[in-house]
């Protein structure tokens, strides 16, 4: 068989657990990093059959890059809003806000600024958050905005409230938002 990849067809249990001690992982972190269960991380690093399947591609990449999964991590010092800036499925950006204090946080997990919430730039401030929120509503001044924010059931032109509702869609482009509290 030719191979186009130098990614081994197999890895141990101890391989396993040497890529997760490299990123200071227990079982159950790095489970939820590699998208399984932690019945199945202490599987492979107890029983002594090789091991296959993509977690072989992970984990060969994960040694050769630790950092990726630090790059990863999501932040737990969040602020009191959460918007989570995604591409169809992919998260590009999270921006962590607390309104009252007019503090803006954001943490890009893609590397291209066409993906960013705000492109190139990595620290907006409140004003700038502002125009991005209003970036993925119908404008205020839209024809018949009473009736739109009607058929929504907002009270008001609110780009957050309005968020809520539409997910930020814009027509023919797949980034969208999703609000945590």
């Amino acid at each position: 068989m030719v191979r186009d990849y130098v990614i081994n067809e197999s890895i141990t249990g101890e391989d396993i657990k040497r890529v997760r001690v490299l990123l200071h992982m227990t079982q159950k972190e790095f489970a939820e990093f590699a998208n399984c269960s932690k019945r199945t991380v202490e599987n492979w690093e107890t029983k002594g059959d090789p091991v296959k399947g993509p977690i072989v591609t992970l984990a060969e990449i994960l040694m050769r890059k630790p950092e990726i999964a630090e790059k990863l991590r999501i932040d737990e010092n969040r602020l009191k809003l959460r918007l989570w800036y995604m591409y169809e499925n992919m998260v590009c950006s999270v921006i962590d806000v607390d309104e009252p204090k007019r503090i803006v946080k954001v943490r890009n997990y893609i590397d291209d600024p066409l993906f960013r919430a705000f492109g190139v730039n990595t620290e907006p401030d409140f004003e700038e958050y502002e125009e991005f929120l209003k970036s993925r509503c119908f404008p205020e001044s839209r024809d018949m905005v009473k009736l739109e924010l009607k058929r929504l059931g907002i009270p008001f032109y609110d780009p957050i409230l309005i968020i809520g509702k539409t997910e930020g869609r814009m027509a023919d482009d797949k980034f969208w938002i999703r609000i945590e509290r």
